[in-house]
């Protein structure tokens, strides 16, 4: 199986402003964005990253500039990682936003929601959870089935993956909580995924680097290791390291 790494971009100019940035052009990192961004280098310190995967967005880029940096790899840019399209929602105060229509539909039943002269959210998740398996598939094939995926894009693409991940309908995708700068972590096996993170902004992540193979040649690896690391069944009863 190939870990994926789901990380939210720093916090942007646009956080800060309350604006709904979504496609506009150089938003970037502010001052607390770019520390964070620097932080996830030794945070992610101990992890084998097999590839670093980004948003075109510059605010994902800047945010995966050091650690890319640090680890000497080239960020592939996927486009499918973009930001929602949001039309004409794009630039707009998110404050003013409430009291449009379109806004509860987004809220209550979002696959429902298409924004004017822009993109649906259900087709944000199929070309989002399209990029993040062709990704995974991709550095398996190079890489090996223990390898570790770094991908960096927004809030809302990154609780529609997580959703998917979950067997969680879209409608339900508001209740998933995913801040700046989080770690977000999907094991994909060969039968379904598995989520060991959401929405982590501090802490240790040693026990994301898959176990190696169990002597007996089971696969079933390390007994210490995350749940989601050891294979395509889950743990009947829980994890041995709780």
């Amino acid at each position: 199986m190939t870990t994926l790494i789901l990380l939210r971009h720093g916090r942007s100019t646009a956080n800060t402003a309350g604006v709904l940035a979504g496609r506009t052009p150089g938003v970037e990192l502010d001052d607390r964005g770019r520390e964070q961004a620097e932080q996830l280098v030794s945070r992610l310190a101990e992890l084998p990253l097999a590839g670093i995967v980004s948003s075109p967005m510059d605010r994902c880029r800047q945010t995966v500039a050091p650690l890319a940096a640090a680890r000497g790899l080239e960020p592939v840019v996927e486009d499918d990682l973009a930001e929602v399209d949001y039309g004409a929602w794009t630039g707009r105060k998110i404050s003013e936003l409430g009291s449009e229509d379109l806004w509860k539909v987004v809220q209550a039943h979002p696959s429902a929601a298409t924004f004017p002269d822009g993109e649906s959210l259900a087709a944000m998740q199929a070309r989002a959870v399209a990029a993040v398996r062709r990704h995974v598939e991709r550095v398996t094939a190079e890489h090996g089935d223990r390898s570790i995926l770094v991908a960096c894009s927004h809030g809302d693409v990154i609780k529609a993956v997580l959703a998917d991940a979950l067997a969680c309908h879209l409608d339900n995708f508001q209740r998933i909580v995913v801040d700046t700068c989080s770690v977000s972590v999907i094991a994909y096996t060969a039968l379904r995924p598995f989520v060991a993170r959401m929405n982590e902004q501090a802490g240790d992540v040693a026990n994301l680097i898959p176990p190696p193979p169990a002597e007996n040649g089971s696969g079933e690896g390390a007994p210490d290791a995350a749940p989601a690391m050891s294979g395509s069944d889950a743990v009947v009863g829980g994890a041995t390291n709780a």
